[in-house]
């Protein structure tokens, strides 16, 4: 596991978040408008700390989903014979709410593609907005995030691995290289 470099620990995740959800709360003044939506893995475990912040700010609890974007991948046949199809989750209604569409890492743009895709199969949003908790720049295609977390700075031959303590014991994000 050498060259691996932590970017972030535990305390920084947490004032990240703290910071994110109060620019989320300020911009959304009308937050029973608003649904939160992961991408499944790390984007889900997100979204529902930020619902658990606001809940705690603001005393409402936001609809929550969750969205797997593997079928909806334009690259599904280069990540592996059997990709690992999860259950998207999105019990409410998203017809006319504002989405805030949430991810770990915001890359080359194409999993927010896909996972835009997918959200338009359970209904049309009147609006959909992204919240990254790391933008590492590299798009290859033209999409931004509303919300970033934390800007790093990396180069094509690194990747970013956000981990975090519901699925890996930790919080922490840390650079690697590329395989």
């Amino acid at each position: 596991m050498g060259n691996i470099h932590m970017v972030l620990d535990a305390i920084d995740v947490e004032r990240i978040l703290k910071k994110m959800t109060a620019e989320i709360i300020e911009t959304h003044k009308r937050l029973d408008k608003l649904a939160l939506i992961g991408v499944h893995t790390r984007g889900v475990f997100l979204a529902n700390r930020i619902q658990s912040r606001i809940k705690e700010l603001e005393g409402i609890e936001l609809n929550t989903g969750a969205v797997d974007i593997n079928l909806y991948r334009d690259d599904w046949t280069r990540i592996g014979a059997q990709p690992v199809v999860r259950k998207s989750e999105i019990t409410f209604n998203t017809d006319e709410k504002h989405v805030i569409l949430i991810d770990d890492v915001l890359f080359t743009g194409r999993t927010v593609r896909a996972a835009m895709d997918a959200i338009m199969d359970f209904g049309r949003p009147a609006r959909i907005e992204l919240a990254v908790f790391i933008d590492r720049g590299h798009r290859e295609l033209p999409i931004h995030a509303d919300f970033i977390g934390q800007t790093v700075k990396t180069t094509l031959n690194e990747a970013i691995n956000v981990l975090l303590e519901e699925i890996d014991g930790v919080d922490r994000v840390d650079i690697l290289p590329v395989k």
